[in-house]
């Protein structure tokens, strides 16, 4: 905010270096889209992160926390966050590995498997919002290119 006219805060116009900014750009979108499918998840009582937990976990169970992190692109502890509702929920459960009982591993539920059923109706819904919006090869090509982008930068 650079200043104040009439009580109302006005924006600084983007140095150049903000408009050339992946980060930001990346970001920004990540918002709009994330709300857009958090809207039609919102009948679920699922948040588009969860669902993504549930629907990465239904394709890789059983799964340690750091094998579903990795999976899904995101650090343990951002994970175990997002984890705690659904385990709160009884939608995921952590249990011992039956090939190491020093291991935990992580499975759906029968609910959880319930949940995700009733939730990729809505995440259908809100996949073709955005492709009506974007278009679908656009989609499409966007996804291609944010998997690249992934794979460009993982350390």
């Amino acid at each position: 905010m650079a200043s104040s006219t009439g009580g109302r805060p006005t924006e600084a116009p983007l140095a150049s270096s903000e408009t050339l900014c992946n980060c930001l750009a990346v970001r920004q979108a990540a918002r709009q889209i994330t709300q857009l499918y958090d809207e039609e998840l919102a009948g679920t009582g699922l948040r588009a992160t969860q669902y993504a937990v549930l629907s990465r976990l239904s394709r890789i169970a059983p799964a340690t926390v750091q094998d579903l992190a990795e999976a899904l692109v995101m650090d343990r502890t951002t994970l175990a966050h997002n984890l705690k509702p659904l385990e709160r929920e009884g939608l995921v459960v952590m249990g011992v590995a039956a090939h190491d009982r020093r291991v935990r591993e992580l499975r759906l539920t029968p609910a959880g498997t319930a949940k995700l059923q009733e939730a990729r109706v809505a995440w259908a819904r809100a996949q073709a919002r955005f492709e009506h919006a974007f278009g679908a090869e656009d989609a499409a090509e966007l996804r291609r290119q944010l998997a690249r982008a992934v794979e460009a930068v993982r350390t």
